[in-house]
């Protein structure tokens, strides 16, 4: 596709709206054209923000554009205007770069923030008007070769602006008339006659640093407007002059009386009530201090859960993690993740789908944060040491996700734990179930060690029964009923014998068995389970493996699209009538032709160890919100054998039934760990960050995803909000531990909310003083 398209402003000479004309110079962007020639007729905005999706700049040569061509144009974006422009060209410029070959109207680059803006002529009145910098970004620039209308830099706020007066050498006023009314930031660089200036600035000469800005800026500015013959005109130093703004002191020398004075001595003898009653001339403030403010702010740092935290079923404060690493602390950082979960590698950095991603606060500006490629960073941290110092003992029967988190917890704690497992490996679906494709087994086998060597004790090819149950509620102070699911469910319809369970599937080849399946696979399910049941088929010989489910599938995108990629069709709604030797027949008749049929729906615990009255009429254990049992205190349950969920949930399990059982010891109120609220949206300040560049996401090494967090609710420790408050009533305050707090003053603080209206991470609250303030 060329680079370069051609837009008409008319249509067989109807002129066109600006709405269609627009709609056209979108859809030429939308389709990577970089390079867009707008033959206008008076249509605005031309050239305003835009955006080429793969980092390409963008640029348009416009002609007889209307009303504020390049109005927010973006960083990128070059616009050419042959001839003219008319008012408000580059309103609001935001990084673009404009040039317009000849005069621009009224309000050309009011309030732009930054890029350059280039005028051939002259610029109309109030032209440079409120313009401003933001020190996030190169000051902006506005260039005129002739002269500006009058009221020209009002409010001017920063920047720089360089009036040549080329051709105006008999002009009374090169700026017109009362310009830089109001002007308090920037420099304005002006060679010709100045008149009726504001009182608001100086007019002074140039020094050294000034005339090296312009003898290296001057042709560059020429030559964009192509008139480079007008330099020899303008590099006579003494004929420039520079303006800048007052300070408030200089501004505001004169002394003014005080109010008391001027009510008695100014006003109405004996003030404006005077005649009516004494007054003692005590002036109430109209901003207060102290509990008679309205509102004041609270540092509530990490009292909301950041996004990442909240939907993480481990609780892994992942912005606090990023925070440890930005501040180069990488030691505390990788270890922080196994405060909470023992397969940070694993787990969170290979099957986990990453659930803290979804709602990740940088989704709104490019991607969420690549919070998986940080587990991995702590796949070799050592065993932590530890001793055994209290003197309960608990034992744990199973060794999947959620059994060995408990025991890992447990240990941390300093307890002494027994694991009893009834196979003859640790791991549970971890190791039986996963393929090796999705989880790396020498990561998890040392991941699995790292807990052993902590000192917890496992015992292989130990079966409960019963019996043994009850004695190990005898012999332990605590049990930890981690069983999972490993019962799977079979559909009851005709021709159900031939069916092979997933599970099982599953498990004989992660054993090294190879399954006779044929060359044609059917899988009944198509949830992350028979996704992984599909690649297993496709690795073992499998020609065509096809997956229906009777809803939309239950599989993460990611597994569904690996799935599709191997060939797997996958088909839904589809219900299953009854299972032939020619395959899979459907309720609707049709067939799919199978040589192997494999189920995949979910799978149910058995608790074959624990008598009748500890279960519900659904064969359901029965426990109360803390992960006890009902009946007997000491016994606990956690994971898929409370309810089917990820790897993750059977982490979270583990934890939360470890803590209960310590504070179970400790004579403490069991918990149920209710998460602090999630931070809102509006809280955190978007504005602060600029997109990435999407094509260039994946090569982003994980240590650099530190700067595109946005730390929400956990303070970066930026200091603006000390740095903006105008009361100066902040103040940081760094503590023994290496940590540290923002502490506002009531004596000082007014309540004004600059400093919760600033935070990036949306730390501080304003908070309701109305009570104070009554009572008071």
């Amino acid at each position: 596709m060329a680079d370069l398209i051609k837009i008409n402003g008319l249509d067989n000479e109807r002129r066109k709206s600006t709405q269609e004309l627009l709609l056209e110079i979108n859809e030429a962007v939308e389709k990577c054209f970089t390079e867009i020639s707008v033959y206008a007729c008076g249509q605005h905005d031309i050239g305003g923000p835009l955006w080429n999706k793969h980092g390409r700049p963008l640029k348009f040569y416009v002609k007889n554009p209307g009303q504020r061509v390049g109005s927010m144009g973006m960083q990128g974006t070059t616009i050419i205007v042959e001839g003219s422009a008319t008012a408000d060209t580059g309103w609001l410029n935001a990084g673009a770069e404009i040039i317009v070959k000849g005069n621009s109207g009224d309000t050309t680059a009011h309030c732009a923030a930054t890029g350059k803006i280039y005028i051939g002529g002259s610029a109309g009145a109030r032209s440079g008007a409120l313009m401003k910098y933001d020190p996030k970004f190169s000051p902006p620039e506005f260039w005129v070769l002739k002269n500006t209308g009058s009221f020209s830099f009002e409010f001017m706020g920063g920047g720089i602006a360089v009036v040549c007066g080329y051709g105006c050498e008999d002009m009374e006023s090169v700026l017109g008339y009362r310009s830089c009314v109001g002007m308090v930031g920037g420099v304005i660089y002006v060679r010709g006659n100045v008149k009726d200036l504001s009182d608001d600035v100086w007019l002074m000469d140039i020094d050294e640093e000034d005339w090296k800005f312009l003898d290296t800026n001057l042709p560059v500015f020429l030559k964009k407007i192509q008139r480079p013959g007008a330099l020899g005109k303008l590099l006579k130093r003494e004929e420039w002059k520079r303006i800048v703004p007052k300070s408030h002191e200089e501004r505001n020398k004169h002394d003014l009386p005080s109010l008391r004075d001027f009510r008695l001595n100014k006003w109405v003898e004996g003030g404006i009530f005077g005649d009516m009653l004494d007054d003692d001339f005590k002036v109430a403030k109209f901003v207060e201090t102290g509990d008679l403010r309205l509102k004041y702010p609270e540092w509530r740092n990490a009292n909301y859960s950041a996004p990442c935290e909240y939907n993480c079923p481990t609780y892994i404060p992942t912005q606090k993690r990023i925070s440890l690493l930005r501040q180069g602390k990488i030691k505390e950082a990788l270890e922080l993740v196994l405060d909470y979960s023992p397969f940070p590698a694993s787990v969170c950095g290979q099957v986990c789908p990453n659930l803290c991603m979804d709602d990740c606060s940088r989704r709104y500006i490019d991607i969420p944060v690549n919070i998986g490629e940080l587990g991995l960073l702590s796949k070799d941290i050592p065993a932590k040491r530890c001793e055994t110092t209290k003197l309960e003992k608990v034992a744990i029967v199973g060794s999947g996700a959620s059994g060995l988190a408990a025991a890992y917890q447990l240990r941390l704690m300093g307890y002494e734990v027994d694991i009893y497992e009834q196979d003859d490996k640790l791991g549970g679906k971890l190791r039986q179930v996963i393929p090796v494709e999705r989880l790396n087994r020498e990561i998890l086998e040392f991941e699995i060690k790292r807990i052993l060597d902590m000192g917890v004790k496992a015992f292989v090819n130990s079966k409960i029964d019963k019996d043994k149950m009850k004695s190990l509620l005898k012999e332990y102070d605590a049990v930890v009923l981690a069983i999972g699911a490993h019962n799977p469910v079979v559909l009851p319809v005709e021709g159900h014998e031939k069916l092979i369970k997933g599970l099982d599937f599953l498990k004989s080849i992660n054993k090294g068995e190879i399954p006779k399946i044929g060359e044609r696979v059917v899988v009944i399910g198509a949830g992350n389970a028979g996704m992984d049941v599909v690649l297993s088929a496709y690795k073992i010989g499998a020609k065509k493996v096809t997956a229906i489910d009777i809803q939309k599938p239950a599989a993460f995108d990611k597994e569904i699209e690996h799935a599709k990629s191997l060939g797997a069709e996958i088909i839904w709604p589809c219900y299953t009538e009854k299972i032939t030797d020619e395959g899979l027949v459907l309720k609707d008749g049709r067939v799919i032709p199978a040589d192997t049929v494999i189920i995949s729906i979910g799978d149910r615990p058995e608790f074959v160890m624990l008598d009748k009255e500890y279960l519900d009429e659904r064969g359901k254990v029965r426990i109360n919100e803390y992960y006890q049992l009902e009946i007997e205190p000491k016994l606990f349950v956690a994971g898929d054998a409370i309810k089917l969920g990820l790897f993750t949930h059977a982490l979270g399990d583990g934890r939360k039934v470890a803590l209960n059982i310590d504070r179970m010891f400790k004579g403490l109120p069991l918990s149920n760990f209710a998460k602090a609220p999630m931070i809102p949206q509006d809280r955190v300040k978007k504005e602060y960050y600029q997109a990435f560049n999407l094509s260039k996401v994946g090569e982003i090494p994980p240590e650099e995803e530190t700067k595109r967090c946005m730390s929400c609710g956990f303070c970066r420790d930026c200091e603006l909000c000390m740095e903006s408050c105008p009361e100066q009533a902040i103040s940081r305050v760094q503590k023994d531990d290496g940590k540290f707090e923002y502490i506002s003053n009531p004596n000082k603080c007014i309540g004004c909310g600059i400093c919760a209206g600033i935070c990036p991470c949306g730390i501080w609250e304003m908070i309701d003083n109305t009570m104070k303030y009554l009572e008071s």
